[in-house]
């Protein structure tokens, strides 16, 4: 097969991975945008950095902070067991890539000038170690994520938007306050399981993960959306006397490849990302 012919191959691949209609008239496939190739790895450090402050500046917007609680971490890709955080008592709002902390696996803060939050690490730290494959974890205190969190069961497969979290996504059924003590980040880890993309804590709110800060964030805030829609649909239900339908696991299944592949959650997350770009003319990139 000639170079030409890969590349369009790929693409019509790429496209069919994130459900995209791709072809022009006469045959063009039109490319549609994918995680990006670095040439170093202090450009794909700067590029997750970015990110993940972006992630700060949208998850304000939507109301997910509330004083120092909340947090979300990327992996460094330079020095794998490290991992960038927020610092403690910054708003989201405010964070540009210049003030993210970075911190090895014993706690200590290896590049910044703010003291992190306890929590954070004591529950991050623990993911990056027991989920190679994860590069970035957020955990915030949302409205409807923390409603929900206290019946301390997942979530039925309602909407086409809730397979997103078909058969991924799990409950940590306990609460064991502020998470300080590096166990309790062990347990939490151990109840995402090895290929879930959530955990419901019970009685506290959501946490998400994936291969990129953009896919982990847009689960996150996909995640807070479906319990309200489940808030609403168990509301209505109790008041009407209707029971809700339940997607069947088939056609569960078969949506979940369309709409809850770590392509699709990073590619979700992009027009947020623009978003920032143009609100701040770029200004969180300093």
């Amino acid at each position: 097969m000639a170079p030409s012919a890969v590349v369009l191959a790929d693409q019509d691949a790429t496209n069919a991975v994130n459900g995209a209609l791709g072809k022009t008239l006469s045959g063009k496939l039109l490319r549609i945008r994918t995680y990006p190739k670095f040439k170093t790895l202090d450009e794909e450090r700067l590029y997750r950095k970015q990110h993940l402050t972006a992630v700060f500046r949208v998850f304000a917007e939507r109301g997910f902070d509330e004083g120092v609680a909340g947090h979300v971490s990327v992996r460094d890709p330079i020095l794998t067991d490290h991992f960038w955080l927020n610092p403690l008592s910054m708003h989201f709002s405010q964070i540009c890539v210049s003030d993210l902390i970075l911190v090895n696996e014993d706690g200590v803060v290896v590049e910044g000038d703010e003291a992190i939050n306890g929590a954070a690490f004591a529950i991050h730290s623990e993911i990056h170690k027991a989920r190679p494959d994860v590069h970035a974890a957020c955990h915030a205190h949302s409205v409807h994520g923390k409603a929900w969190s206290a019946f301390g069961r997942p979530l039925d497969m309602l909407t086409q938007d809730s397979l997103r979290f078909y058969k991924s996504h799990a409950v940590y059924e306990q609460f064991g306050g502020i998470v300080l003590d590096k166990e309790e980040g062990k347990r939490i880890a151990a109840a995402l399981g090895d290929t879930n993309k959530a955990v419901i804590l019970q009685n506290h709110g959501l946490l998400t993960v994936g291969r990129s800060v953009d896919e982990a964030a847009f689960w996150f805030m996909s995640l807070d959306k479906t319990c309200h829609a489940q808030l609403l649909v168990d509301a209505a239900s109790a008041g009407s006397g209707h029971r809700p339908k339940i997607i069947d696991d088939d056609e569960a299944a078969y949506t979940f490849t369309q709409v809850g592949t770590p392509e699709k959650g990073w590619l979700a997350f992009q027009p947020y990302y623009d978003e920032q770009l143009a609100k701040t003319k770029g200004s969180f990139l300093k």
